[in-house]
């Protein structure tokens, strides 16, 4: 089995446009949830969310690419050039043949889904773009990156609602590991935040109207963010050769289904995820030093979440840290486990662990060391990323430092 390093990553996120921008306002504590604006905020009940400001699609694309590239493609190509341009990799030859591009998505082109919606039932139309189909496809961001930076091997797009990104990072990590691709271009992106996107979510009854409190007693709910989070996935030695910038290796993987409940989360199935993430890289439970918690901020989730941290790591769960970035950035659902993975980087390479903002009262069931409002410095050797969705359909990735 090969080893797996990351040689780049790029994203854009409400935090910032690029990863050092994303890094510092983790490392600051900043919230990038704010009032929403598109067309018909003010008929929905939910009006914040992590919203991208000042992205100027028309500056980055030409009008052509515009007719083919819904948001939440423009975030992935934009995420992508940054990825491959820090990592240095050139995409020709045979290793343009062999390496390829797997993303998640939960949603795909909702805008676009809702651009034309309003065209035909709203306006009246009875014409709709040729393009339509071709931008609002799930799998359109990852055929765009394939095309864009001359990937030809195994291209596809994972949609697992939340979990989607860590599916398809795993999904990578063992095609580069199996030996089947020495390169893989992978991560996720979502564009949700438009009036029919929100409006769905508010019938479930999960979102909150003020802020995103991950683990505090007074959380009421998730907030929506949006973005994409891209990784350049290499074999250690090609990588090696070419005298790539390692930012961390990633050496194990799970994924579990709950097989109970279309959205109440469960502890055993939780566990089945982290406990198998641990057992796939060899690892120990007292190795790890810092998980970057699925924590939506739903009464449901982190209580569970904390409860099967504890059934997994025993009494070495009160030394974990454990934040959740989304009370920052907001929960980009299918694009979500991109952008955390960049708060696990932080903590290997940097010694930083991002904070859970927004924190205020302690919660009994969610007893652990969450890492409240202030980021930290500490020595991280391995770090875990959770991914809990919808579906009961559970995904963890397990990091390690470069040694």
């Amino acid at each position: 089995m090969k080893r797996v390093v990351i040689t780049g990553a790029g994203t854009i996120n409400s935090l910032g446009h690029s990863v050092p921008d994303t890094l510092e306002a983790m490392r600051e504590g900043r919230c990038g949830i704010s009032e929403l604006e598109f067309r018909d905020v003010d008929r929905l009940a939910i009006k914040i969310g992590g919203q991208v400001r000042g992205f100027e699609a028309e500056g980055r694309f030409n009008r052509q690419q515009m007719s083919l590239y819904d948001r939440f493609t423009q975030f992935t190509l934009t995420a992508a050039k940054e990825a491959i341009d820090q990592s240095g990799i050139e995409f020709h030859g045979e290793l343009a043949a062999r390496s390829g591009v797997v993303l998640g998505t939960a949603g795909g082109g909702v805008s676009t889904w809702d651009d034309n919606y309003r065209s035909v039932y709203e306006d009246g139309k009875n014409r709709v773009h040729p393009f339509v189909v071709p931008k609002l496809m799930n799998n359109a961001a990852a055929s765009h990156v394939s095309m864009e930076h001359n990937l030809k091997g195994p291209s596809f797009t994972v949609s697992t609602a939340c979990a989607s990104s860590n599916h398809a990072m795993a999904q990578a990590f063992q095609m580069v590991r199996s030996g089947a691709a020495p390169a893989m271009v992978t991560g996720g992106s979502e564009s949700m935040l438009c009036f029919g996107g929100v409006k769905a979510w508010e019938g479930l009854r999960v979102m909150s109207k003020d802020a995103c409190r991950p683990f505090s007693a007074n959380r009421n709910g998730m907030v929506q963010g949006e973005g994409a989070g891209i990784f350049v996935f290499e074999e250690y030695d090609h990588a090696r050769a070419r005298g790539a910038d390692i930012l961390c290796e990633v050496v194990g993987f799970a994924m579990s289904s709950d097989a109970s409940d279309i959205v109440m989360p469960s502890k055993q199935g939780a566990s089945r995820a982290m406990a198998g993430a641990l057992a796939d890289a060899k690892l120990n439970a007292s190795d790890v030093c810092y998980i970057n918690a699925h924590g939506t901020g739903t009464a449901a989730n982190d209580k569970t979440e904390c409860a099967a941290v504890a059934d997994v790591f025993g009494p070495h769960a009160d030394d974990l840290m454990i934040s959740s970035t989304k009370s920052m950035h907001g929960h980009l659902i299918g694009g979500t486990g991109a952008v955390e993975l960049l708060a696990c980087i932080m903590a290997l390479r940097d010694g930083v662990i991002a904070p859970t903002i927004s924190y205020e009262e302690p919660d009994p069931e969610c007893a652990l060391d969450v890492v409240p409002n202030e980021a930290r410095e500490a020595k991280v050797e391995v770090a875990l990323s959770n991914a809990f969705a919808f579906g009961g359909l559970n995904a963890v990735l397990a990091l390690k430092k470069l040694q």
